[in-house]
């Protein structure tokens, strides 16, 4: 008796296997979150915003640290030094440098304060969970995988574009340089991908690394998905509310919705 074997997969052609790691980013990206699409259509509070800034920023401190777990998996120096660029472009070469320091003073132009902001203290627990379910799938997982991970950021540049837009038309409380970093990686996050993008479909040549690849993918959006998730649930009645502080200091802040309603009657 004899077994016949299936034939093996054949990998899909570059421009195929790069199609379908675009549509997952088309398909699952954040962008689409209602919490984000009320973000960039103006239906924010001062109070959610100020939300979103707060847990944001937790996984905002953790992206040079997934980062350097990636790093310890390269096998080249031309790769190490590469993406080191990431962890610099983060955590600045100096104090009061980098992307960090840019989300700190988005807080501050929201109105937070910057102790609050590092010491954590108000971040939602599922915004932990996601954060640190992302932190270790870098460090337990391939390169190839921790990788495609972060091709996220092939969505990110046009995000980056509508939401300087919505802030600067729906949100002009905050200040404009509290918007530097949405600016700054619109052209980041640009090279980031396309050096990430280059990397993975030189190293998955076979369809079961392919796929992995874009399960990679499909997690890193789930990820930004369930954070957004924790931050709009928490806005509900009767929720735990874990950024309280921010929300109690936000009480003069019930004319937000006739303000911007006048707003739009303006426009």
């Amino acid at each position: 008796m004899t077994t016949t074997l299936a034939p093996p997969t054949e990998p899909w052609s570059p421009a195929e296997f790069e199609a379908r790691l675009r549509a997952v980013g088309q398909g699952r990206y954040h962008d689409r979150h209602p919490f984000n699409v009320r973000m960039h259509e103006g239906d924010l509070s001062k109070a959610e915003l100020r939300r979103w800034i707060t847990n944001r920023f937790h996984y905002q401190i953790h992206i040079p640290v997934k980062d350097a777990l990636i790093v310890a998996k390269l096998d080249s120096s031309r790769l190490r030094r590469m993406w080191l660029r990431r962890i610099e472009d983060h955590d600045g070469r100096a104090e009061g440098e980098g992307g960090i320091e840019r989300w700190l003073r988005l807080g501050e132009a929201a109105g937070l304060d910057r102790r609050t902001l590092l010491s954590g203290e108000t971040v939602l627990p599922g915004v932990r969970l996601a954060v640190e379910g992302y932190v270790n799938f870098c460090r337990l997982r391939s390169p190839l995988e921790a990788v495609a991970a972060s091709l996220t950021e092939l969505s990110a540049p046009g995000l980056m574009r509508v939401r300087i837009e919505a802030f600067e038309r729906h949100y002009p409380w905050i200040a404009a340089d509290g918007l530097a970093y949405f600016r700054t990686r619109v052209d980041q996050g640009r090279r980031d991908s396309a050096e990430a993008l280059e990397l993975v479909l030189e190293w998955a040549r076979t369809r079961p690394d392919q796929e992995r690849a874009v399960a990679a993918l499909s997690f890193k959006c789930d990820v930004l998905w369930a954070l957004l998730d924790a931050v709009e649930c928490a806005g509900r009645p009767g929720a735990d509310g874990q950024d309280a502080p921010a929300d109690r200091a936000d009480r003069d802040d019930r004319g937000d919705r006739d303000d911007r309603d006048e707003r739009r009657e303006r426009v």
